[in-house]
């Protein structure tokens, strides 16, 4: 079951969430957060919120200012936060322990916010930008440190924007990080055609790996797994 929801960030300025959420058992809520080029109804995110929510994770995505007013620009980091810290607050009247998570810019944002904002369980990174696309060079990692809960970083083998060697390092040096390489993924998950498996098949492994560390980190009160094709033989680190 799907539903909107407006969310005011800043006062007298809104912007849309979908909430997803089925009848039954209940595990931690999810934000998921998009990515700098893509809002909460690409595919990636339509359809990762759906997998999530139908294992028993009511899941909330949300645009943030720049996509909301249609701009290709995104907003500046405290804007970002701003925005990012009124869904979590709005998601967290549900209740439930939250686990943030995001793809790519909106998994940055979430880091940053978890430092600065205790109050989630948990964060799941898909993509994380170690790299910045305008300008090749290396971005701080320095507020990983100061985030204090369990963190999965989840990442394809070609992502240009977090190299391997890169990103093994900063996981390797933040306390409670886990990291899930994607073979032959790119930095939108997408795997050779030679893999023989299609975007379906991987988000149903991307789904299925978080809701498997999800209830190991942080614990689950639902049991239900992915929907869909189950495992797709993509391997991890």
């Amino acid at each position: 079951m799907k539903r909107q929801l407006v969310i005011e960030w800043q006062a007298g300025r809104t912007v849309t969430g979908v909430l997803e959420a089925h009848p039954g058992p209940t595990g931690p809520s999810i934000l998921l957060a998009p990515g700098a080029g893509a809002g909460q109804s690409h595919p990636f995110m339509a359809g990762l919120r759906e997998r999530l929510a139908a294992a028993g994770h009511p899941t909330l995505t949300f645009d943030y200012p720049y996509m909301a007013g249609g701009r290709r620009a995104p907003d500046r980091l405290p804007v970002l936060l701003d925005c990012h810290r009124a869904a979590l607050l709005r998601l967290q009247r549900r209740g439930l322990p939250v686990v943030l998570a995001g793809k790519s810019m909106g998994g940055r944002v979430a880091s940053h916010l978890a430092a600065e904002h205790p109050g989630a369980v948990a964060l799941v990174c898909y993509g994380y930008p170690l790299v910045s696309p305008s300008t090749g060079e290396e971005r701080s990692t320095a507020h990983l440190a100061g985030m204090g809960i369990p963190v999965l970083f989840v990442s394809g083998s070609r992502d240009r924007l977090a190299p391997l060697p890169l990103l093994r390092r900063v996981a390797a040096g933040t306390a409670g990080a886990d990291l899930e390489v994607i073979e032959g993924g790119d930095h939108g998950f997408r795997v050779p055609a030679s893999a023989g498996l299609d975007p379906g098949a991987v988000l149903d492994s991307l789904a299925e790996r978080t809701l498997e560390w999800i209830a190991g980190a942080v614990g689950s009160g639902a049991s239900g797994r992915a929907r869909g094709r189950g495992g797709s033989g993509l391997k991890s680190d």
